[in-house]
């Protein structure tokens, strides 16, 4: 089979090279063909271009003659365009001269009219303002009459108002007296004020009282509130300090900040609490010593979730892990609590090495995490000690044998060895803490937490205490107002008879007043209409005058108007002569030029063209008196007749012949000598396919030969891997893997285990399991493979160093089975330690290495007399 390998990827190897030389010779013969096929088309293209230059050559030829022709019918439409110019300036200097007069003599009657206008408005502008003289007059002598009837009215309305106001105060004068007659004694009302009076005495001190209970219930309450204050301040600090850890967590590690914020929002999924990362939950008492528990404990369990599930563990791993692949770590505290384990020796014995404290006094940390601590890292009894232990180490190691010791800067590792049982001690530099030095007293955080529990009962309190103080005085209230309107209903009945006659005696006194106060209306309006009469007599003066400067404002306008008129209209005759005039200056000027412009045109068209007629002669070779040869015309007469057609089939004559560029009469000797080439690679290409198709044909037979008892091999082998697995209460299996099939030196053997029911199968790699999984894995593995591979004997070492204690009992069991079997292996199985109570065969030999100080030195081991030495200890035994 292993024959069969090494054909197939050396067949393959062959394979690969031939078909990359086929593809090599299939490119080169399409870029051949390709080539020759361009110098097919240059063999045409030569011709064509060949007839393209000989158009060339008479368009060429002809475009002088079509130029000249163009340039001579130029010439002659310019000659005619300047005489009839002459023509038309001739007959416009003519009708200029009469204009200048007919303008001077408008102009002057313009300026006459003009000032007749300016009279006027004089004249209009003086009657105006005498009309609004008078006419301002009048409006005064309307306001006078207005302001005297106004007067008048006012009169009228007081003496109404007068009347009335007597009558009115009569009748109050004889309801107060009915009233007056009616009303009874006042004397027995007297004891029933004096006592409400008594009784309001007693309520105001009541609610006198209570008023000084309500102000010394806020003045508490004001304080609580400031108190309230203070600690939630605090509070808030203590928070704001827990978010820096937080911060610096996001910021070293963002998958664990993630998975935080998953948990934070999940917490309802979990059977049992999860504790956030440890560098969360664990506050320091005092951050300087924060360095000793950043160093004694790994930065995975630093950033670790801590649960008290292990389903619960489990849930949270195949989500943050499995769906949201994230790079978290998670530990179980252990089932039975271990926060509360003793260390060794009390810290007082260990105060002579200048010992001050154990790592778990020195941080808070919740029970769960506190548990996995000290059983994990034994915290409980690591001693942390100062510049003291460390100059008296050597003595703090020999006397109190812990494992673990702190100093000031430094960490001491203390082991013992199983072989010669002495004690070997290391030390390293502690380095800074990073994660701790934030922290927050716990005890302080708590009693603060307390006192504002504390402070809102007392707030309750207050406020309940406050809302009955409330009741008490609304209710005193509403008494204090029944007795203050009794009070008064008494007092208005005992004072109403003195009221009565008092306001009796002050009505008859204003009526007596009144009724001296009358006006005689008649007299009153006589007065007024006489005056009214004399202002109309002054206003009737004013407005014939007003009307007659109306009059003579009109007339004048009148004739404004009429100025005005005859004035526009000699305007306007004057604007149409002087724009007549600029109009006959402009086009006169024009004339002149444009004369004169054709004549510039006329001569040098004559001059072009001659230079043009000798030009066309030159092109064609011909003398100054030759004519133009017959085949000449007869070419002319098939091409274009304007210099537009000429020169656009020119450009394009000239574009086509500048596209066949490189062309010679080597072209064709070229492409017949590329055609034979491509004919000789044609059949090496032919005989390059058929090797290669020979090839695969050896393959096909060498991978049917190689490839089935392969798959036969590696069925076998995963039958008896998944057997192992699964007499474990877990599954696995092996197949034969790889992304394609034609690469034979890349097939290999792929192991896929699961080792918890609720997990799928993945791939034995150091990312899924760990190393104790592996361990079994690779063992089970091994074991699949002893019965179909023979061998003389086969060596394990410390196979089971990283197997938890049921895997190793399983797998040694298994071990045991196979190498006891019939036609079995020899097995070397070497261990430095073995399980109490495990099965063993009979067939099975146990040997120990016993190695140690007291053990004999190799020079003084004499084989001779132990064998002696045995053999008279087994004649003693029979």
């Amino acid at each position: 089979m292993y024959q069969f390998h090494c054909e197939l990827k050396n067949f393959r190897e062959r394979e690969r090279e031939l078909e990359n030389s086929l593809q090599e010779k299939t490119n080169f013969l399409e870029k051949m063909k390709q080539r020759n096929e361009r110098y097919k088309q240059d063999v045409e293209r030569y011709y064509e271009r060949k007839r393209h230059l000989d158009l060339i050559e008479i368009l060429e030829r002809k475009r002088p003659w079509v130029e000249y022709e163009n340039v001579r019918q130029q010439h002659e439409e310019v000659k005619q365009n300047r005489d009839h110019a002459k023509e038309e300036l001739k007959k416009l200097q003519q009708t200029k001269s009469p204009m200048t007069q007919q303008i001077q003599e408008v102009e002057k009657q313009w300026r006459n009219l003009d000032i007749k206008i300016k009279e006027k408005a004089v004249e209009i502008k003086d009657t105006s303002q005498k009309c609004k003289q008078k006419q301002d007059a009048v409006e005064k002598k309307d306001k006078q009459i207005e302001e005297i009837q106004q007067g008048l009215r006012m009169k009228t309305d007081e003496e109404m108002d007068r009347r009335k106001r007597i009558h009115n105060t009569r009748k109050m004068i004889e309801d107060w007296q009915n009233e007056l007659n009616s009303t009874g004694n006042s004397e027995n009302l007297q004891p029933q004020i004096d006592s409400i009076n008594s009784e309001l005495r007693q309520l105001q001190e009541e609610k006198a009282n209570i008023d000084g209970e309500m102000s010394d219930l806020r003045r508490e309450r004001e304080n609580l509130e400031r108190e309230k204050k203070r600690v939630t301040d605090r509070i808030v600090q203590f928070n704001n300090m827990m978010n820096l850890k937080e911060d610096k967590l996001r910021g070293r590690y963002r998958d664990t900040h993630n998975a935080l914020l998953w948990l934070r929002e999940n917490k309802d999924r979990f059977k049992r609490s999860v504790c956030e990362p440890m560098m969360l939950a664990i506050n320091m008492k005092d951050n300087r010593h924060a360095k000793y528990v950043e160093n004694h404990i790994s930065a995975n369990d630093m950033r670790a979730f801590v649960f008290e599930s292990q389903e619960d563990m489990e849930i949270f791993l195949r989500e943050v892990r499995d769906h949201q692949k994230l790079k978290v770590n998670a530990v179980c505290a252990p089932a039975e609590s271990c926060a509360e384990n003793r260390p060794s020796r009390s810290v007082e014995e260990l105060h002579q090495y200048g010992v001050f404290s154990y790592l778990r006094e020195l941080f808070d940390a919740p029970h769960p995490v506190m548990s996995y601590l000290c059983s994990q890292y034994r915290v409980h009894d690591v001693p942390v000690g100062t510049e003291k232990t460390r100059s008296m180490i050597e003595r703090v190691i020999q006397e109190t044998k812990f494992k673990q010791i702190y100093t000031a800067e430094e960490r001491y590792a203390v082991k013992v060895s199983a072989y010669t049982n002495q004690t070997i001690s290391s030390n390293t530099s502690l380095r800074q803490a990073q994660f701790l030095t934030v922290t927050v007293d716990a005890d302080e955080r708590r009693q603060l937490e307390n006192q504002l529990k504390d402070i809102n009962r007392r707030f309750q309190l207050r406020d309940s205490q406050l809302q009955k103080l409330y009741e008490k005085q609304k209710f005193l209230e509403r008494k204090d107002n029944e007795l203050r309107q009794q009070k008064k209903e008494r007092l208005e009945r005992k004072n109403k008879r003195k009221q009565l006659e008092s306001k009796i005696s002050m009505k008859h006194d204003s009526l007596k007043q009144m009724e001296q106060d009358a006006i005689n209306l008649e007299e009153e309006s006589q007065q007024t209409n006489a005056r009214i009469k004399e202002i109309n007599i002054q206003k009737a003066k004013l407005v014939t005058e007003l009307m007659q400067l109306i009059k003579n404002c009109i007339t004048l306008n009148i004739l404004k108007v009429d100025l005005v008129l005859q004035s526009t209209t000699v305007n306007s005759k004057k604007n149409r002569l002087e724009s007549d005039y600029k109009a006959a200056t402009v086009q006169l000027r024009a004339l002149e030029q444009q004369v004169s412009d054709l004549g510039e045109k006329k001569s040098v068209l004559l001059e072009k063209c001659k230079g043009l007629l000798r030009k066309a002669r030159q092109a064609c070779n011909l003398s100054p008196d030759q004519e133009i040869p017959k085949e000449f015309n007869t070419a002319f007469q098939d091409l274009p007749n304007t210099l537009d057609e000429i020169d656009a089939l020119l450009n394009e004559e000239k574009s086509r012949a500048s596209c066949f560029t490189g062309l010679n009469a080597s072209v064709v000797e070229e492409y017949n000598r590329r055609a034979q080439e491509i004919q000789q690679v044609t059949e090496e290409l032919e005989e390059k396919k058929n090797e290669l198709e020979s090839y695969k044909q050896n393959i096909s037979q060498v991978k049917e030969r190689w490839l089935t008892p392969l798959k036969q091999l590696v069925e076998q082998i995963n039958e008896k891997f998944s057997n192992f697995f699964s007499s474990m209460q877990c599954a696995g299996e092996v197949d034969l893997h790889t992304e394609n099939e034609e690469e034979y030196d890349k097939y290999g053997i792929r192991i896929r285990v699961k080792f918890r029911s609720n997990t799928q199968l993945h791939e034995l790699t150091p990312h899924h399991q760990s190393g104790g999984e592996r361990s079994v894995s690779t063992m089970l593995y091994l074991m699949a493979l002893q019965e179909l591979n023979r061998c003389p004997f086969r060596v394990v070492d410390e196979i089971n160093q990283g197997m938890d204690p049921v895997n190793e009992r399983r797998v040694f069991e298994m071990v045991v089975k196979t190498a006891c079997k019939e036609s079995t292996s020899q097995y070397f199985f070497i261990t430095p330690k073995l399980l109490q109570n495990l099965t063993y065969a009979e067939k099975m030999t146990v040997l120990f290495v016993y190695n140690g100080p007291f053990m004999l030195e190799p020079t003084k081991w004499n084989l001779k007399a132990f064998r002696r030495r045995r053999r008279q200890v087994e004649q003693m035994d029979q």
